[in-house]
């Protein structure tokens, strides 16, 4: 199952346990259940610490049960582990075998002291960037606490629980029987919603932080090197993030970062982060900010009361998926409506769905779809498609995708329950027309994370902070970076290197005043 260097790679880090670990499976004779029980002997055979026995009283199969007997933990994977969450499997037995696991003191402790039983049934896709980071997150909780019991339930393997579940976006969490959360969430986040007082706390702690020189708000590429550059110029920095890494974190592959020849978003906000770490940096994760004002310094509020005060500010913001906004979409978001194809895509294998979008995006998600769904109806509200030639020749080299140019969306349909089609005008003919389908992938472009700023920072007719060759707003003392400001070209090595403008224009600007 794992070839001879995956397996030396995981030999080592199998050296790390302290403690027994047992790995319980209940497999059957199917093609998944076959690869988990040889993935599960490879794994016994790289480590005397690890047993593997039988779980005839599983509720599912293929599944594998990670315990450790010495602290009475339990981590379940149902599925193979493998692809983006094979890493969260060697957590689960670093974490399980009792290697110290690298989190803050105060939130180990917060964990073990939860009262109450909590299971967790994580639905993922394996091809899912964004479905690790909860699935480690959970599962760290669950290796603290034996009260906490997580189960990462890959949906393509279990896509009757997915049907019954309506279940259509991952990473999608159930906790005790009840939807829990959709979409990305970090493991403060987490705690803030089952721990009723932790995010009171957390105000309270911000509160008492110094006066910053330079606080960073947004933690992507323009955020990470604003912070390093600031650091290194001996300020007192901190960076403020509802996620750290941005939108970086749900990028597939990257082929353009200049001496790189190819990576992912989740191992590149790796990099960034322990870049960052790497100098006395204040990370404040999972926070966000909600308003900006000036007074004796600028006075940041964030949304949960506190209020961190600086002597500059510099907003790397970023920007998000821009929606449809038209009828029903909100209403079926996750029930059919996604945004990020490679996440959700596996969802809807043998089903019809649409791409809204002709750009590289829309069309590079029609063509990794159609491996996957039955057809993809890619509509363009333009007279032509806006995506490279390579990628538009390809998509019409496909046979089970169809683009209709000149269509405007008009309104989301479904059952109540998801999605059933999408209506849209022809622009041409002002016919009404409407497509049968089961999920809709909205691709059309970026909008910034710049509504708290209106009033505050003069803004493009678009939302774009503008920005001088020093990265200064309007309002002195206040920089920006990255894809919230009025930069033509948004793109991750752009936005580093305007994060670097931004922070040494914030330097000049403390050495002047």
């Amino acid at each position: 199952m794992l070839d001879a260097n995956l397996k030396n790679t995981l030999r080592s880090y199998l050296q790390n346990l302290k403690t027994p670990v047992e790995l319980s499976l209940a497999v059957d004779q199917s093609e998944k259940g076959q690869e988990l029980k040889a993935l599960a002997l490879d794994i016994a055979t790289l480590s005397d610490l690890i047993l593997v026995t039988d779980n005839p009283t599983a509720k599912r199969v293929p599944s594998m049960l990670v315990s450790s007997q010495a602290k009475g933990t339990e981590i379940t994977f149902a599925g193979v582990p493998m692809g983006h969450e094979f890493t969260s499997l060697v957590l689960a037995l670093l974490h399980s075998g009792g290697h110290p696991i690298k989190e803050e003191t105060a939130v180990l402790q917060q964990i073990a002291q939860l009262e109450g039983e909590f299971q967790f049934d994580m639905y993922i896709s394996l091809s899912c960037q964004t479905c690790p980071e909860v699935v480690q997150a959970l599962n760290l909780m669950a290796a603290v606490n034996p009260k906490i019991k997580t189960n990462m339930i890959d949906g393509a393997v279990f896509g009757n629980e997915v049907a019954e579940r309506n279940i259509m976006a991952v990473p999608t969490v159930f906790l005790n029987g009840e939807q829990f959360s959709q979409g990305a969430i970090t493991l403060t986040n987490i705690l803030n919603k089952v721990d009723s007082s932790a995010a009171s706390r957390q105000a309270e702690a911000l509160a008492q932080k110094d006066n910053f020189d330079v606080l960073v708000i947004g933690g992507g590429p323009a955020g990470a090197a604003a912070a390093i550059y600031s650091a290194r110029k001996g300020l007192n920095t901190g960076v403020l993030a509802e996620r750290f890494g941005g939108q970086v974190a749900d990028t597939v592959g990257i082929e353009n970062f200049i001496s790189v020849k190819e990576t992912e978003g989740p191992k590149l906000v790796a990099n960034l982060e322990a870049h960052v770490r790497q100098y006395e940096v204040d990370i404040m994760n999972s926070q966000k900010a909600v308003k900006l004002s000036q007074h004796e310094l600028f006075e940041v509020e964030l949304a949960n009361g506190a209020v961190l005060k600086s002597k500059t500010v510099i907003l790397s913001t970023g920007a998000r998926w821009r929606e449809m906004n038209v009828p029903g979409e909100k209403e079926y978001r996750g029930r059919g409506v996604a945004y990020c194809p490679h996440c959700d895509g596996p969802l809807f294998k043998g089903k019809r769905v649409a791409v809204i979008g002709g750009g590289n995006s829309g069309i590079e998600a029609a063509i990794d779809l159609a491996g996957i769904v039955e057809h993809v109806t890619v509509l363009e509200f333009d007279s032509k498609l806006r995506a490279d030639a390579v990628l538009v020749k390809k998509a019409n080299s496909m046979g089970n995708i169809d683009i209709i140019l000149n269509a405007q969306s008009t309104e989301v349909l479904g059952d109540g329950n998801k999605v059933t089609g999408i209506n849209f005008t022809d622009r041409v003919s002002g016919e009404a027309k409407h497509v049968a389908l089961a999920g809709i992938f909205v691709q059309i472009g970026l909008v910034p994370n710049t509504e708290w700023l209106r009033g505050v920072v003069e803004l493009t007719p678009r939302g774009e902070i503008i920005v001088d060759s020093h990265g200064q707003t309007s309002l002195k003392g206040v920089f920006a970076a990255g894809d919230a400001t009025n930069t033509p070209f948004k793109q991750i090595i752009i936005a580093m290197g305007s994060g670097a403008t931004a922070s040494l224009g914030a330097f000049d600007y403390l050495i002047r005043n």
